[in-house]
This record gives C-alpha cells, structure tokens and sequence, in this order.
C-alpha cells in the first residue's frame, strides 16, 4: 500500500460513517501515523508503506469512524497559535475562545501602567486560555483552577511544555470559592455552560467523549454563572475584568445577572452569535 491509497481508503470508510470532513481527517490520522506534515506527505504521496502503518491506520481509522474525537485519537489541538495536549479529561478548546484570549490581551495591552497583572482562570481544563496568556501578555501572572485533578494534570504538562510554568500555578478548587484573601485584575473563564436537556441533540463526538462536568451547568446552563460571577466580584480589584464565555441564548440572563457591573458588554463569535461578556468591577 502506499500513501496515498491509505489516506484514500481511510476517508472511504470514514465517509460511510457519516463524518462530514473524511478526506481531512484521514489526512490527519496518516499524519500521525507517520510523524510526518502535510508537505511531507504531498510530496511522498506515492512512497511504500509497511504492513505496521496499514494496521495503525485502520485501528485509527475505526475509532473516528465511531465518532471519538479526532484531537483525542491524536492527542492535541491546536488553540491562539499553540499546540495543546488533550486528553479525554479535557475539553477541546474551540477557535471561538480565541476570541475571548483575544479580547483579555487587548485589555491588559491598554492597561496603562507596568504592573504585573494577576488573572486568575477559572475551569482550566487543558490550560489553553491561561497559557496563551501566559505566552502573549509581558508581565503577569496567572492562577489556573479546576476541579478535576485529571484535567490539573494535562494543563500542567502543557505549561511545562510551552515553558511558561513559573508565570502559571495550577490550584485545584471548585471556582473561587476559597479565594476570599487573593485579589486578581482579571478573572476569565470558559465554563460549562450547555443545559442538560440538551444532551440529545448533541454531536456525538462531543457527548458520548467530552467530560460532562466541563460541558453541562443544570436546567438552564446558568448554574455555574450564578455562583461564579458573586466570586469573582468578591476577589476582583476595583476597575478588574471578568471576562467569560457563555451558550447561545443566554446574553440576556447574563446581562441581569450581571446587573451593577460597569461596561457590560457583548461580543459576537464568527458566526455573529454573542458568545463572549466582558464586565468591570465597579
């Protein structure tokens, strides 16, 4: 068998399972196989392939076509121009958090003086929010809080991995709850945030694989909301950002929950659905 011909029957049966990007995932799944990138495989689509590779290939090859998660068979994702591990302890971090990395480095650029501002990240998960900011903001420091050990772990190894551990600690907490004594200038968080019911309706990649504890808030999605957002207004310094993700469709109870707060204000993802609420502690 040869490369090309491997990617080819790869994508067949990943087509035939229903998965809508297979010609891109067996390019993926070969990838890896091979420790090789896309260039490499361009030019080497017609070199010769063990009988070691075929094996690997269709193993992989039958875990996605039962719809695990292509960055968990691979073990990583790439978020803000890193690469992260993740493991099924972790959420996979999605392009539309960029955007809320994106709008915390813009804060603290605009921060007047040279401070070393603390942020504080709260549902870490695979550490890609705290060590993109970590990596791209000068001067700060960065508290990183999960509940899940397992997933302390993996954000851990990537901070190592991105030499970024001595401006990132790791603490295992439920929220900011034992906090009361810090005070931080940002809090940012990305935490669970889908309903429960709507468990059925989702991708199968996602419910049958990512942790639930990251995904799911109760009834409504709010749950961690209506604790998280009294923390974080107890730890914040006066004129501090909490900055946070949410689901669609719950701008407008974010917006009462957050009544009191200073500059409320939404941003849209790149399907202009809000999707990001940045507030200042008045």
């Amino acid at each position: 068998m040869i490369v090309r011909e491997a990617v080819r029957e790869s994508a067949t049966v990943l087509a035939a399972a229903g998965i809508a990007e297979a010609q891109r995932d067996a390019q993926v799944l070969a990838q890896h196989v091979l420790g090789r990138d896309r260039a490499w495989m361009l030019a080497h689509g017609d070199d010769a392939l063990d009988e070691g590779f075929a094996e690997q290939m269709q193993t992989l090859t039958q875990r996605r076509a039962l719809r695990e998660p292509l960055q968990y068979i691979v073990g990583e994702q790439e978020f803000y121009g890193l690469r992260f591990a993740v493991t099924p302890a972790v959420l996979i971090p999605r392009p539309e958090t960029e955007l809320l990395v994106e709008a915390v480095e813009l804060w603290a650029a605009e921060t007047a003086d040279a401070r070393e501002l603390q942020i504080v990240d709260v549902g870490t998960g695979s550490g890609a929010i705290a060590i993109a900011l970590a990596t791209h903001v000068a001067a700060v420091k960065i508290t990183a809080v999960d509940i899940s050990v397992a997933a302390l772990e993996v954000a851990t190894s990537n901070a190592l991995a991105h030499t970024c551990g001595d401006r990132v600690r790791f603490v295992q907490n439920d929220l900011l709850a034992g906090f009361a004594a810090e005070s931080f200038h940002c809090v940012v968080s990305n935490p669970p945030y889908v309903p429960a019911i709507d468990a059925p309706t989702m991708q199968r990649e996602v419910v049958e694989h990512e942790p639930h504890s990251a995904l799911f808030a109760g009834d409504d999605g709010l749950e961690i909301y209506r604790r998280l957002i009294p923390q974080a207004h107890q730890v914040l310094r006066r004129g501090g950002l909490l900055a946070m993700e949410f689901g669609y469709g719950q701008s407008e109870a974010l917006a009462e929950l957050l009544q009191g707060w200073h500059d409320v204000r939404f941003i849209n993802d790149l399907a202009g659905i809000p999707r990001h609420v940045l507030a200042t502690k008045p």
